[in-house]
């Protein structure tokens, strides 16, 4: 891999093309771009993924085997096997750990073995790792991530994982940092990643829980760092910690029991660990739960809707990425590089008693990769560097399989997660010209079962959003600010329907947008559904995604749901592109 630390961790249109370069002068024997005619360019694929997902190795129904079956069968580029920290007391065929006719030796390690669960620092490395070399090896044309739902001290979950040669590093992690392992058997252990430490809300010593009012969040910020540190040393090639179904808990309250996130948070984590913590998954799985993803009862009074996860999803979609102008919006403004990406949370399909699609049936996050090793393939360290440029997007039911986004002034080009500044506006008084270019399947995996499913919308886009805001710089950890969670300039200043695209030879519809007289420094970042404007239940009069409660609750005289949660998760299709920042001089 070219190992310029600059080179990984390009955002803007100029350093890609520096990175361009860079690549032909490394392997082209020297030449430059312009002298390399027959040096072939990097290759350039979106690829479709799932880093979120569950198996017997904990509380997931189905087997290791099973899950990477569906990760395939769906479609999916690359996954992650990201399952929680902790203890169990079953491998991933669901075959306890006890069961002598399969494990004559009782292979538990640490101070836990006569109780027949096994730390997942463990299962991680001795037993996980050589499933996924298996998975590899059975569907070579696929990458697959060793990952951890990480149970966060003081907080919710999130979905980690670690690129490299081995799963030590995501071993040594879940035994310092989750706040389910108790095991305290390696603490001092000297390891390539440092000597191992707990430090994961609970006492290093007894491992009894931090008393109430203890800054268990900052042993979740100390593992940011750490990862941060690994990333940087190159004692791993890769990695992410992006946080996960992130309303579910509700606000996080001081001084009580292990809570949601609040925007300070995610601050802090950012403002640490840049490289590692850059974004949470707006839109959380299990998308066939009563309430469309998050399990809280929800009340609904006159179309205004209340929970502790702030009143359910809204289109799917959690509160802190739906609302127009509120949290992620407020980091945005920031000009803050923190994006959003959406998984299936699969645990059990909704056809066998679950509230889940599988990985890939529903929900997909696509990432644009660049094959910087110039070896033909799409590596798993590449894959990662694409999260982490933000050139992404998420899509509900295939409504979309490809969107190309871009923000163009002169010469100069950004796409999603990239950086666009203007230097002489005064002077060229250029319009900006934003291009969005996508593209529908003509069907997507929806199945009518004549009972709960009985119809299956063709997946077409009905009108798409470009919302923007205001980019006013970095809120100080000292600022009132820091934990205000709204961002009053985003707007939605654009809705595009059919009558706004044109289609190309290739069957791309393709929008192009000017902006004239720009001159403040701003984000944008699309939406699109298949939904109408106002549309009951479902969308306001502006386009805005209602609470998905409303039809949860919308009943017939017999107090039966008069559309399936199934059927609404067809019915009701989005899409989220990440931002792109452009700067005003």
């Amino acid at each position: 891999m070219i190992g310029s630390p600059w080179l990984k961790k390009a955002t803007t249109s100029f350093a890609k093309v520096a990175a361009v370069t860079a690549a032909f002068s490394l392997l082209c024997g020297g030449l430059s771009p312009a002298s390399a005619k027959h040096c072939p360019k990097p290759a350039e694929r979106w690829l479709a993924g799932d880093f979120h997902q569950h198996t017997l190795y904990t509380d997931g129904s189905t087997s290791f085997d099973f899950v990477m079956e569906k990760d395939n069968e769906f479609g999916l580029d690359w996954w992650a096997n990201s399952e929680h920290g902790g203890s169990r007391n079953r491998d991933g065929d669901g075959v306890k750990w006890l069961d002598t006719t399969k494990y004559p030796v009782n292979p538990i390690l640490g101070d836990n073995a006569a109780s027949g669960n096994m730390w997942r620092w463990q299962s991680l490395r001795d037993f996980v790792f050589p499933d996924i070399l298996d998975a590899r090896a059975l569907y070579p044309d696929k990458r697959i991530f060793s990952g951890l739902e990480w149970n966060v001290p003081g907080h919710e979950h999130c979905s980690t994982a670690i690129v490299a040669k081995d799963a030590g590093a995501i071993s040594a992690f879940e035994y310092q940092f989750d706040k389910s392992d108790t095991d305290k058997s390696r603490t001092g252990e000297v390891t390539p990643y440092g000597i191992l430490a707990k430090q994961n809300g609970r006492d290093p010593d007894t491992q009894a829980t931090k008393p109430l009012g203890s800054d268990r969040h900052a042993d979740a910020v100390a593992a940011c760092k750490w990862m941060e540190e690994q990333y940087k040393a190159g004692t791993i090639d890769n990695g992410w910690i992006i946080f996960a179904h992130i309303e579910r808990a509700g606000v996080f309250k001081t001084g009580s029991s292990d809570g949601g996130y609040n925007i300070e948070h995610f601050r802090d984590f950012n403002n640490t660990a840049p490289d590692v913590c850059f974004g949470f998954e707006g839109a959380p799985g299990h998308q066939v739960n009563d309430f469309r993803g998050l399990g809280n009862k929800v009340t609904c009074v006159d179309g205004v809707c209340t929970s502790s996860d702030f009143g359910g999803t809204y289109g799917g979609v959690g509160y802190y990425t739906a609302k127009v102008g509120g949290l992620w919006d407020a980091l945005l403004g920031e000009g803050r590089h923190w994006f959003n990406y959406a998984n299936s949370d699969y645990h059990t399909h909704w056809t066998a008693g679950g509230d889940d699609f599988y990985p890939g049936e529903y929900q997909k996050t696509y990432v644009h990769v660049i094959d910087k090793n110039r070896n033909g393939e799409h590596d798993p360290d590449e894959i990662a560097d694409g999260l982490r440029s933000g050139d992404a997007y998420f899509v509900h039911g295939d409504l979309i399989d490809h969107l190309e986004f871009s923000a163009q002034s002169r010469m100069e080009l950004a796409s999603m997660g990239g950086t666009l500044r203007i230097k002489d506006r005064y002077q060229s008084r250029e319009p900006l010209v934003l291009t969005i270019k996508f593209k529908s399947p003509s069907t997507n995996n929806c199945v009518a079962d004549g009972t709960f499913v009985t119809s299956c919308p063709a997946p077409v886009v009905d009108h798409i959003d470009l919302i923007a805001g205001k980019i006013t710089g970095k809120v100080d950890s000292s600022s009132p600010d820091y934990t205000k969670a709204t961002n009053e300039t985003t707007k939605v200043i654009a809705t595009f329907t059919a009558d706004d695209w044109r289609t190309d030879r290739q069957g791309y519809n393709v929008i192009s947008y000017r902006i004239k007289d720009l001159d403040d420094s701003m984000y944008f970042r699309l939406r699109g559904t298949n939904v109408p404007v106002n549309t009951p239940h479902e969308t306001d009069e502006a386009g805005n995604p209602l609470p998905d409660a409303l039809v949860t609750l919308d009943k017939d005289a017999n107090g039966v749901r008069k559309i399936s949660a199934a059927q609404e998760a067809w019915n009701d299709l989005w899409f989220y592109s990440n931002p792109i920042f452009v700067y005003v001089k």
